[in-house]
């Protein structure tokens, strides 16, 4: 694992700015999720939304990548690009990944919203993904192992039956978009991808939850990557710093709206 180098306290400012902005596109987004709605639509909302507020969207462009979020719906496991051709339905469940640049600092989450009237299958599979971010983040604290998180999200997602995505991970974060170290949601048992934690490391805890198999398949875009045998993912993600007794989440929903409702 290559070395990394904590954040200081102006650069974790900067963060929280960037993370607040990635958030509130989050909750903007919310009430516009709904059936009949393309992902494009869903796009420029978002773009507009940061650009107005001084940010950059950082996804467009990156790599090649030709939109501002991604949006990845039901048996995409990640990267899905939006279009007019991308309809919302009822009964969907879309992942939105937004991540915003402010002052030269990267903020970066993403959320699973409901379209419609959801199954209850989808729901929990939604709310089960969101638990097993929580378990990952709840490891986080100085003198912690990086490994920790992913034990905590393998162990709770697979014996619910779930695949964890392997070929996808978390990051560090700051200046740079990617950046060490990786945080894997397994445990690799490896320790030379293994690390202690230490106060004002920055990176993502990011799992994809798949309902069958951990494998996916990219399409010929290069980008959107889905489920190898069809069946539905998940994601949720949250930019987070290291401190002495845990961890601060800095793309916290400011209206609390960082899960959908489950309906029992």
């Amino acid at each position: 694992m290559a070395k990394v180098k904590p954040k200081n306290n102006v650069e974790i400012k900067k963060m929280e700015a960037a993370g607040k902005l990635a958030a509130e596109t989050l909750d903007m987004i919310a009430e516009h999720v709904k059936p009949g709605v393309s992902t494009e639509e869903l796009n420029t909302l978002c773009h507009n939304f940061i650009v107005e507020r001084g940010g950059i969207p950082a996804p467009l462009n990156y790599r090649g990548f030709p939109k501002s979020v991604c949006t990845s719906k039901n048996e995409v496991i990640c990267h899905g690009i939006p279009s007019e051709e991308d309809i919302l339905a009822d009964g969907d469940i879309v992942n939105i990944d937004v991540t915003a640049i402010v002052d030269g600092f990267h903020g970066d989450t993403s959320r699973m919203f409901f379209v419609g009237n959801v199954s209850k299958e989808r729901q929990q599979l939604v709310k089960d993904t969101y638990d097993a971010m929580m378990l990952g983040i709840n490891t986080v604290r100085s003198g912690s192992m990086l490994s920790d998180i992913g034990k905590a999200i393998q162990e709770f997602a697979e014996a619910k039956g779930y695949g964890v995505v392997r070929d996808y991970c978390g990051h560090g974060i700051g200046r740079i978009f990617h950046e060490q170290p990786m945080v894997l949601h397994y445990d690799p048992k490896d320790p030379r991808l293994d690390m202690r934690l230490r106060k004002g490391m920055t990176f993502t805890i990011e799992p994809m939850i798949n309902v069958g198999t951990y494998d996916g398949i990219t399409l010929d875009d290069d980008w959107t990557v889905i489920t190898a045998d069809g069946k539905d993912s998940a994601q949720f993600e949250h930019t987070i710093v290291v401190t002495d007794t845990g961890c601060e989440i800095l793309t916290k929903s400011p209206k609390g709206l960082d899960c959908p409702p489950y309906s029992a």
